[in-house]
């Protein structure tokens, strides 16, 4: 995605003849390319928005709704449709213009504030018209495929405190969160030259840090914060309806071409290449993790496959634009192997309460992802980059870029993140008291029950 990014202040056309002179002299090739509009990237991109926001309502909504216990159901329900409501208002009044508006500063030099964060010309979407073109189709499907990226991040997170954290509270850690740590990530990654994860050299195609490792260590850190189930571990809580979850993780499969074949933002040989990629990372994990299982536990679980999906969905997301076929095929194995380990041996071994596995999936699938990415994105493994155009010249170096995003990503949205909640519990509270814990989130925070016998 990052690569089609760098000609985006070239090329709106609200610009003007200054801004497009600009670009000529700059990138000579590509100004000419790209400065109509294509009916086909123009559809492609259209339907690859609606599969992007699929995968949160209904997708991610089933998944976890069916992981929780049936008192907590509509709960989750809620929360993802309110959070698709919200972010969608945020991202057009601010989130667009701090990820992807440019300051003066952004080229001055790679730790300068615009290399972090972008500044506040677009707000309210000043000066979209129907016109507008970000490439070869309209600017104002760009805003909403990125919209889908921005609504389903805070999403994820909902899953690592499922059952106990308050609506209010969520509502209000997303919007700060959403403002403060998602857009700025965001502009590192995506938003051009100048911007610092691209001086770098880090390749993020789809989002690895972006989105999961961004959403997985915020959820680490609110699962810490609010705390434990009332009677986790000792208490079995299993999911409640697993066929409403392994119906939402088809739909996260299915929408996950969206997300990654979809952010080549052209209907070309690289959309191609990230859809074949991703369906083959994610049946690798898929089988892998049935074999963890198969070897610890005897049986393969339909929850361990679905899982093992999503975990490889996860980890090809950055490397879709990079990898492979068989560099794909090796990142599924490893996420699916390693995110069943982060799922279950860490998370018993270290204590917490992530509800729904959002950080030992998402966090840690992101992290193998991303390492992964500076691996097989090299042409003599497989993948599409020369040698001479990795950060670096080389796979160490790539690798070593891409541990730097890595890095910079948890502790950037780790520390914000554990900020944000201890003000929130300061101010309103993070929790609910035991007594509407113990009746369920669905008739304590909504007076609603999802079923009734």
């Amino acid at each position: 995605m990052f690569k089609s990014l760098l000609e985006n202040k070239f090329v709106r056309t609200r610009a003007g003849l200054s801004a497009l002179a600009l670009a000529v002299c700059t990138f000579p090739t590509v100004a000419f390319a790209q400065d109509e509009l294509d009916s086909g990237d123009t559809a492609w991109m259209l339907m690859a928005t609606v599969l992007v926001l699929f995968m949160t309502i209904p997708g991610l909504s089933l998944f976890y709704g069916g992981l929780v216990r049936s008192k907590n159901v509509l709960s989750v329900l809620m929360q993802c449709f309110t959070i698709t409501a919200l972010a969608s208002i945020i991202w057009v009044v601010i989130g667009y213009s701090l990820a992807f508006s440019t300051m003066p500063s952004q080229q001055e030099n790679v730790y300068s504030l615009g290399s972090f964060v972008g500044g506040l010309d677009f707000m309210f979407l000043r000066g979209l018209t129907a016109d507008s073109l970000q490439g070869t189709f309209p600017e104002t499907i760009f805003i909403c495929f990125q919209m889908t990226f921005f609504i389903i991040t805070p999403a994820l997170i909902a899953g690592a405190f499922a059952e106990r954290m308050k609506f209010s509270a969520v509502l209000l850690f997303t919007t700060l969160w959403l403002v403060i740590v998602y857009a700025p990530i965001c502009h590192m990654a995506w938003s051009g030259n100048g911007a610092l994860f691209v001086n770098w050299g880090v390749l993020d195609f789809a989002g690895g840090t972006v989105v999961h490792i961004n959403a997985g260590i915020a959820a680490l850190v609110a699962c810490i914060l609010v705390g434990k189930r009332n009677g986790y571990p000792q208490k079995p809580m299993p999911p409640h309806n697993l066929t409403m979850t392994i119906t939402g993780a088809g739909m996260l499969w299915v929408g996950w071409f969206g997300f990654n074949a979809g952010s080549e933002l052209a209907a070309d040989g690289v959309a191609g290449m990230a859809m074949l990629v991703t369906q083959l990372s994610t049946a690798a994990a898929t089988l892998a993790w049935m074999l963890a299982e198969k070897i610890k536990h005897g049986k393969p679980s339909a929850l361990g496959a679905v899982t093992g999906a999503v975990a490889g969905l996860v980890a090809i997301t950055p490397a879709s634009g990079s990898c492979g076929p068989m560099g794909a095929i090796a990142i599924g194995l490893a996420s699916g192997f390693v995110c069943f380990w982060s799922a279950t041996a860490l998370k018993r071994k270290l204590g917490y309460d992530d509800a729904l596995d959002a950080f030992g999936v998402h966090g840690v699938g992101g992290i193998v992802g991303a390492l992964l990415t500076g691996v097989f994105a090299a042409e003599s493994l497989g993948g599409q980059v020369a040698m001479g155009d990795l950060a670096g010249g080389s796979i160490l170096g790539q690798v070593t870029a891409q541990g730097m995003s890595i890095v910079f990503t948890l502790v950037y949205s780790g520390v914000i993140s554990l900020v944000l909640l201890k003000a929130i519990d300061l101010v309103i509270g993070l929790r609910i008291d035991e007594e509407g814990e113990a009746q369920g989130l669905d008739l304590a925070e909504h007076g609603e029950e999802g079923y009734i016998i």
